[in-house]
């Protein structure tokens, strides 16, 4: 059987910069990919290029390529990245310059066509285009294609649809393609797939998630992949790490993208040896005729101080320095003034550290002014006249800018999809001609609940999995269990109700469960839990990375017989 072996060597833009080595002579790899675009990076990579026209790409990408270049020469590998950022021209011409340094006969292209005209004072708009443009860069002999803003999915829709040869004229097309859809998802966050961030973390010896390696995948010719890792390298590779994986930042069965719409819920994973596990199953149909966009624009200035509150008397400290800030405010409170009180502190601690609570005061204003010198002279001020024991974390700083992501769609026919060749043709590619808006699908049939039984207050995380992760404003929440009694339990345990229930948080915000048997998991949505998405830094975790974590602690009345089976596996 014909094999593509793709891997990935980042997952983020400052992500570990030795991967490319690693994975360029670890092992056999076709192509190499490197994903360095989040929603966070695209307002970083706007803010350079308003002070540099000449950047607006990630640079570290451009460090790695010099000795990536010619190490991926010697093995025939080509390379794929999104790191073009917002100027991909600009990446692709220091590329050209740095082989011409070299000595590295790389031929060089990219792809553009994402950024959009400016609209609403963004800094920053881009589509999110698919794979179609790397194909035809590939095609077209290019050694190195680097992107601005593609799925993260296209990365290896792309090098397969160039691979294999794989058509719009064929039947299954879609199906192959939302293979390679759910393959790029599980590569596409680099070691999260390999045993990092992983909730049964514990499972496992520490040397061997102490430095995981980076995942590829074994692609078919039918759009089924083996996920795995090089040889020696650390970590695991799992059902459990790449369920995980499979259910970071996606919502509901249709996970849609520019090359396909993947059905998450006919997804079958099997165990293939060790850290071998093969993704097959996977149902494809047709794309929407919109492409989702990202606008970063600025959203005001910010400041924040963390108070320490130490030994007795905490609550009654933390009203006290909240009352004195809002009166030296005054007519001069910010716009948006938050107040987080976190109970850190234990009574009779044997360190000061853990006798204290932090209170954490974050402000927001359309203008520098009211978040700049009016709140460090509120804040400083107070330092002989407030709470016994008063101080604070960080003298307060001036006010800052922050980000502030938006989702929008935009017809696809009206975005232009340019692949830049090597020998400089500029190709035009299409917009799909079938399309399809995806709509919910129905609740599948739920298994019968289990018998009833002996239970145990236990938390939650005894017996599931759970990976969460940020879109924008919202958030998502997946969790797994591993075998099929337990599966009858959580889908009939975990509710949106009990889910409100265990995170208070999300109590007042739309919360929406999307099951998905197949993997034995159900997957929520919540909307607006991250105000205006990261850059804004409107919650504590401001990346809901830990969300799933927090609900893992939550206590349920969990059968016997799972805790038991627990204990033995851990014994």
């Amino acid at each position: 059987m014909t094999t593509l072996r793709i891997g990935n060597a980042s997952g983020f833009y400052g992500d570990r910069a030795d991967a490319v080595r690693e994975m360029l002579t670890g092992g056999e790899l076709d192509v190499l990919t490197g994903d360095y675009l989040a929603e966070l990076t695209m307002l970083i990579l706007g803010r350079d290029l308003l002070k540099d026209p000449a950047t607006g790409y990630a640079k570290t990408f451009l460090r790695q390529m010099e000795e990536g270049l010619g190490l991926a020469h010697e093995r025939g590998v080509r390379i794929v990245a999104n790191a073009g950022g917002l100027n991909p021209a600009g990446l692709a011409a220091a590329l050209r310059e740095l082989a011409g340094r070299l000595g590295v006969p790389a031929r060089i292209a990219h792809v553009e066509g994402d950024r959009l005209p400016p609209r609403g004072g963004a800094l920053a708009a881009n589509a999110y285009l698919g794979g179609a443009g790397i194909a035809a860069c590939l095609e077209a002999g290019a050694d190195v294609v680097v992107t601005g803003r593609v799925t993260d999915a296209a990365l290896v829709t792309g090098p397969a649809q160039w691979f294999f040869g794989w058509s719009p004229e064929d039947a299954d097309w879609h199906d192959k393609l939302a293979g390679a859809v759910v393959a790029g998802h599980v590569l596409e966050c680099g070691t999260q797939a390999t045993g990092g961030n992983y909730a049964f973390f514990t499972a496992h010896g520490p040397d061997t998630l102490r430095r995981p390696g980076f995942p590829l995948a074994e692609l078919h010719a039918d759009g089924s992949a083996v996920i795995t890792k090089h040889p020696g390298t650390g970590g695991v590779v799992d059902t459990g790490t790449v369920t995980a994986q499979l259910l970071y930042e996606t919502a509901g069965a249709r996970y849609a993208g520019p090359d396909a719409t993947a059905r998450l819920d006919t997804v079958r994973l099997t165990p293939e040896g060790p850290d071998r596990v093969r993704i097959d199953g996977v149902r494809g149909e047709a794309p929407p005729p919109t492409l989702k966009a990202g606008l970063c624009r600025l959203g005001g200035f910010r400041n924040e101080v963390v108070f320490v509150l130490t030994g007795l008397d905490i609550e009654a400290k933390a009203d006290l320095v909240r009352a004195q800030i809002a009166d030296a405010l005054g007519a001069s409170a910010p716009a948006e003034v938050r107040w987080e009180l976190s109970r850190t502190d234990r009574a009779d601690a044997d360190t000061e550290e853990t006798a204290s609570a932090l209170l954490r005061l974050v402000v927001r204003d359309p203008g520098p002014e009211k978040v700049g010198r009016a709140l460090t002279a509120a804040a400083i001020e107070l330092a002989l006249a407030s709470y016994p024991g008063f101080h604070v974390t960080a003298p307060p700083g001036k006010g800052a800018p922050y980000g502030v992501f938006e989702t929008v769609h935009v017809p696809a026919a009206e975005v232009e999809h340019l692949a830049v060749l090597p020998d400089g043709t500029r190709l035009a590619l299409p917009a799909p001609k079938e399309t399809r808006v995806p709509e919910p699908v129905p609740e599948p049939a739920l298994p019968a609940p289990p018998p009833g039984g002996r239970t145990r207050r236990a938390p939650l995380g005894r017996v599931a999995g759970a990976r969460s992760g940020d879109k924008g404003g919202d958030a998502n929440v997946g969790v797994w269990v591993r075998t099929e009694a337990e599966w009858r339990w959580l889908v009939h345990t975990l509710t949106v109700d009990r889910f409100r229930a265990l995170l208070p948080e999300t109590r007042d915000l739309p919360v929406e469960r999307h099951v998905l048997p197949n993997l034995r998991a159900v997957n929520f949505t919540v909307t607006g839990i991250l105000g205006e998405g990261v850059a804004s830094q409107a919650r504590f975790d401001p990346q809901a990375k830990a969300l799933g974590e927090w609900l893992r602690s939550r206590h349920v009345d969990v059968p016997e017989e799972f805790l038991v089976d627990r204990l033995e596996e851990q014994q």
